[in-house]
């Protein structure tokens, strides 16, 4: 009973220099420091499978119709949920996980025009919904700079211009108001440290709730 009450699935989303892969690590540290039981994953990618899918995906010279990537990414998150995900929540763990539907949602559908209807069937299909998501808020110019700083080799979706992400942030924007009683906004321009410790506020007063309360992955909503 006491790993049931334990479990808990968190997503961080954002435009790609937005600070989720940090955040993530931090929070997954910070939870783990604090006696809780962790897994941190990401997405695309998770599982074996999907981690195959992640380097496909993210290949610089490929080119996919915005409804065959849509279709890839659900591939690999299929995998994950089945291999990784599932298993973990039912074991007691908390997850957390650097990006999920919402991230096919936003960058396929706002972002780059595929049927946000299809998105949603398979979100439905999938029938594994997070507990919480945090939405990191960047400007596009200000992601842009955080990208060109990091120095690290660019992924295809990097390479986007400045109107392509703001209408992914606009997705991300959409999400939220959409989904209130599940995602919560982060304005990711403040310091690292200050959006870490709003991370973890939040994260540590869901286990004040009562696991049975909670809306998202155990009981397959969308």
């Amino acid at each position: 009973m006491v790993a049931r009450q334990l479990a808990l699935f968190i997503t961080l989303e954002g435009v790609d220099g937005s600070g989720k892969s940090t955040q993530s690590r931090l929070l997954a540290e910070a939870l783990a420091a604090a006696g809780r039981p962790v897994l941190l994953t990401r997405e695309p990618g998770g599982a074996p499978g999907a981690e195959a899918v992640r380097r496909f995906l993210l290949e610089t010279s490929l080119a996919f119709d915005p409804l065959s990537e849509s279709l890839l990414h659900f591939a690999a998150r299929a995998e994950h949920v089945a291999r990784t995900l599932r298993p973990a929540l039912a074991a007691g763990l908390v997850i957390v996980c650097d990006r999920f539907f919402d991230s096919t949602l936003a960058y396929q559908g706002y972002g780059q025009g595929a049927d946000r209807a299809v998105i949603a069937t398979l979100i439905r299909l999938l029938n594994f919904t997070p507990h919480l998501t945090f939405v990191l808020d960047v400007a596009p110019e200000v992601a842009r700079c955080r990208l060109v700083a990091r120095g690290t080799r660019i992924d295809r979706y990097e390479r986007f211009d400045a109107g392509f992400l703001s209408r992914v942030r606009s997705g991300f924007r959409a999400i939220v108001s959409h989904y209130p009683e599940r995602c919560i906004p982060i304005d990711a321009s403040l310091p690292v440290p200050t959006v870490h410790a709003e991370l973890l506020a939040h994260a540590l007063r869901y286990f004040r709730t009562p696991a049975a309360g909670l809306p998202g992955a155990r009981d397959g909503r969308a």
